[in-house]
């Protein structure tokens, strides 16, 4: 089989795909691309067995069909040396030998045998259907990815889960420190149902997505989930498990209402953590009428810093803990200028919500535990 492609545009596809690539996969064809040439469609594809994508180009110049895999390290390393240029594959499906033809010279490695590599997964007869924007897809990734958990005992806690209703559609994350919620109101659908995504695949949807802007369709039955976007498509094995019940860790009663400005406080943040102690990273906010204390200390080297900034507020004077990291990282991820943290008492999560909303129909809460303030 033969084919003709861009230079730099089979580079980036596999540039793309190879994230998937694990480095400690148990079967040695999965370091590799499989190539499947069908009629004027190349097919490559990239797995690590849970998790698979798939990108295809439509061709021009083509000849033959089959398939080789070719190792995924030494593919790309050869493509990023060529400037854009057509580059013709010659591929010997027998003796597995792949020669790259350019204007100017001939290079050639050896490949393995395609049909060794694993079947892809296939959807059950019974699989529920999503018609789903990229933007609201997207942006349920982005605003809570970075809140799930690396826990081996709980693996349900280690992706995002995504529950589907006829009016709406939420996306939820959690660590057991913080939680984002994040709801849209402009998402319709016939189903009903609820799947966890894997914090790998939602990864690499998340580098895919941005440069799409058509609508996709996403089936997933018990098992898997495939997202089939222009000229990609994603597979992935889903969570097994139950997700915890998210509502219930969300109070609903919190009397002290603080506004402070963002950017401010996420600031005065970074500079303060640097004088706080580096195991617990703790830093304490001491909150009153029109004013906050961001404070932190590291009594093993005696070191502390305190910064007040404005901000509105209403209620009893209180002082909370935060881990300073965890907070940051919710501020980043947050658009608003300005923001609202509600409080009940220093034991109890604090709710941030922004005051400006990105898109008129998204609803964003995250959550944060607070910290021991003697601790």
């Amino acid at each position: 089989m033969n084919f003709v492609v861009s230079s730099s545009e089979i580079s980036n596809r596999l540039q793309s795909i190879s994230k998937v690539i694990s480095n400690k996969n148990t079967l040695p064809i999965l370091n590799s691309f499989l190539f499947k040439l069908e009629g004027n469609k190349l097919v490559i594809t990239a797995s690590d067995i849970e998790t698979t994508l798939i990108t295809t180009m439509e061709l021009e110049n083509f000849g033959g069909e089959g398939l080789v895999a070719i190792e995924a390290k030494r593919m790309l390393d050869i493509l990023k040396e060529f400037p854009e240029q057509p580059l013709t594959f010659n591929i010997n499906t027998e003796s597995l030998k792949v020669d790259i033809v350019t204007d100017k010279g001939q290079f050639s490695v050896i490949g393995q045998d395609g049909a060794d590599y694993p079947q892809l997964p296939k959807a059950a007869e019974e699989v529920s259907r999503l018609d789903i924007s990229t933007n609201v897809l997207l942006s349920g990734i982005n605003k809570t990815l970075f809140a799930t958990a690396d826990d081996e005992l709980r693996p349900v806690m280690n992706g995002i889960f995504i529950e589907v209703a006829n009016n709406d559609i939420t996306f939820v994350s959690s660590d057991a420190h913080k939680l984002v919620r994040y709801k849209r109101n402009d998402f319709k659908s016939n189903v009903e149902a609820a799947f966890i995504l894997p914090k790998k695949p939602a990864s690499m949807l998340k580098n895919i997505l941005v440069r799409i802007d058509e609508d996709l369709v996403v089936e997933f039955d018990d098992k898997n989930a495939f997202f089939d976007l222009p000229n990609y498509k994603v597979i992935c094995r889903l969570v097994e498990g139950n997700y915890p019940s998210y509502n219930s860790v969300i109070p609903t009663d919190n009397p002290s209402k603080l506004s402070v400005d963002r950017v401010e406080l996420h600031n005065a943040l970074r500079r303060v953590s640097v004088f706080s102690n580096q195991t617990s990273n703790l830093v304490k906010l001491s909150i009153s009428a029109n004013k906050m204390s961001v404070s932190g200390q590291d009594l093993d080297y005696s070191m502390s810093a305190n910064e007040e900034i404005n901000c509105q507020f209403e209620g009893d004077d209180i002082q909370i803990g935060f881990k300073s990291a965890f907070l940051l990282e919710i501020l980043a991820n947050i658009g608003s200028q300005e923001i609202i943290i509600e409080l009940s008492d220093p034991t109890r999560a604090g709710i941030i919500l922004p005051v400006e909303k990105e898109v008129d129909e998204e609803d964003v809460l995250m959550l944060l535990m607070p910290m021991m303030i003697n601790a």
